[in-house]
């Protein structure tokens, strides 16, 4: 499912911000390093499952990188790193306490929905990007 050169990002696939997450780190994932899946799919509830955690994980983004499992904002910042353009320069936050930076997250993810809005299904890929998601 994984190649070395690749990781993982299971996000909220009806939450209309997190999908326009995906498509950001799309656009900045040039070389095709992320490889994506909504939490809802049966392929995502089998990663969580092998990582041990819950299946109605949806509160938070779930990055899968070199057999380690990260969530929340350590998922976030790890993202930003293999970015192109400045957004590398965001993994400096890493220096925050994980309490800080986590509840902060938690506080938006909490919100994402009323301030962004729901979508009644998941998102479906492009044909362009249909690779890309397991």
């Amino acid at each position: 499912m994984m190649s070395q050169s690749s990781a993982i990002i299971l996000f909220d696939g009806v939450c209309n911000f997190c999908n326009s997450g995906v498509n950001f780190v799309l656009d900045r994932d040039p070389k095709g390093y992320f490889r994506f899946g909504a939490l809802q799919s049966s392929e995502a509830q089998t990663l969580l499952q092998k990582y041990d955690l819950p299946e109605d994980y949806l509160d938070s983004i779930v990055l899968i990188e070199d057999g380690n499992v990260f969530a929340n904002s350590r998922a976030i910042l790890r993202i930003a790193r293999k970015l192109t353009g400045i957004w590398p320069i965001l993994y400096w936050f890493r220096v925050i306490p994980v309490t800080i930076s986590d509840a902060i997250y938690g506080w938006f993810a909490r919100n994402r929905y009323d301030w962004f809005g729901k979508l009644d299904s998941c998102r479906i890929p492009t044909e362009e990007d249909r690779d890309r998601f397991i």
